[in-house]
């Protein structure tokens, strides 16, 4: 190499060294990448509006985070599994929606501090008039059949009677038609143990048959008495859920995959699995099945608002407890910033104003 090309290599070397450092401190700073943001509709907290515009407590919640912390986003919609397998898996930066934290779901994923803490509600059809509601729980075929057996029994004790009374006891068992008539009113009145002593067998045959009935309408009244309180039983366990303890035994259903169906199984409570919300109460509309449980405040949001039909309702009070969160990858950096973030917006008076409004004040 001669002497021009060393000086002009010395001359690039030092024009290098020079510029370099001036290029790297005038750089930009590099705009963060568009985060992908999973949700899925939960009522009130997360609403898809006809033209594909979210909003919903918790969406606007994560807006007031986004806002504060300069981020770029887009909500992206997907199913409840999606929402925490796809920030597991790397799909989606965070998950935004009613959306419990659970011991399960914390193996897999970091949740953000609580914003909204909750339990779980009962759906169940709404009662009949209680005068009709009890008469519908007589008035069934099985019902009907035992009465009608029990006429014909009455009858044919009461022909017996009438048998043995009919010569020797006129008066009171006369030859003709009527004389049926009374032995099946002395039958009624023998077994219903009233006895108004109008009439009374004579007859030693007719004395065996009344002492024979005696004891027989003894175990005819107890077969009744039980069928009766049976049958009552019965529908209060098929009709009348009440609470998580009538659960057990009656047609559940449940959200797949979701913190109410973990409730339900902790409880060994089997129950029928649906997609969406509106699918299980439509189920439970129709009389596929008796109970659907979900989280409180959505289930009463949607039946308040006749989502599915206006012929059901929700059980007073709530059961167990849930607290919704942000979820996030495992170790996000972010999550410090997020909770942030949710702290100040949900100890604003607006947060406290759009809960009052959307769930009367359940918080």
């Amino acid at each position: 190499m001669n002497r021009v090309q060393l000086t002009l290599a010395a001359l690039m070397a030092l024009l290098a060294a020079i510029v370099a450092p001036q290029l790297a401190h005038a750089q930009p700073t590099p705009t963060p990448d568009e985060m992908r943001i999973a949700t899925r509709e939960a009522p009130p907290f997360a609403i898809k509006g006809d033209d594909g515009h979210w909003e919903g407590l918790a969406i606007d919640l994560w807006r007031a985070v986004a806002e504060a912390n300069e981020y770029q986003y887009r909500f992206v919609e997907t199913d409840l599994p999606g929402m925490i397998d796809g920030v597991a898996g790397g799909e989606f930066d965070a998950s935004v929606g009613a959306l419990t934290i659970t011991r399960e779901r914390e193996r897999e994923l970091d949740f953000s501090h609580p914003f909204f803490t909750t339990g779980y509600g009962i759906a169940v059809r709404k009662d009949a008039p209680g005068w009709l509601s009890l008469l519908g729980q007589f008035f069934t075929w099985g019902f009907l059949k035992t009465i009608l057996v029990l006429i014909a029994m009455l009858g044919v004790v009461g022909a017996l009677f009438w048998l043995a009374e009919r010569k020797r006891n006129p008066d009171e068992f006369p030859a003709d038609a009527t004389g049926v008539g009374s032995g099946f009113w002395f039958a009624a009145v023998t077994m219903t143990t009233v006895g108004y002593g109008d009439k009374a067998p004579r007859t030693p045959a007719g004395k065996l048959v009344a002492l024979v009935w005696m004891f027989t309408a003894l175990l005819i009244i107890s077969t009744i008495t039980g069928m009766i309180a049976s049958s009552l039983t019965t529908g209060r366990l098929e009709g009348q859920v009440s609470g998580p303890a009538d659960l057990d035994g009656v047609q559940v259903g449940v959200i797949a995959d979701s913190a109410g169906a973990e409730w339900l199984a902790r409880d060994g409570i089997s129950a029928r699995s649906f997609a969406e919300v509106s699918e299980g109460l439509v189920a439970l509309a129709d009389g596929s099945i008796d109970a659907f449980v979900h989280d409180d405040p959505i289930l009463r949001y949607d039946v308040a608002h006749g989502r599915a039909t206006d012929d059901l309702r929700v059980l007073p009070g709530s059961f167990g407890r849930q607290d919704y969160g942000i979820a996030l990858p495992a170790d996000d950096p972010r999550r410090e910033d997020v909770n942030l973030a949710l702290l100040r917006h949900i100890e604003s008076d607006s947060w406290t104003r759009d809960v009052t409004e959307q769930l009367g004040g359940a918080d």
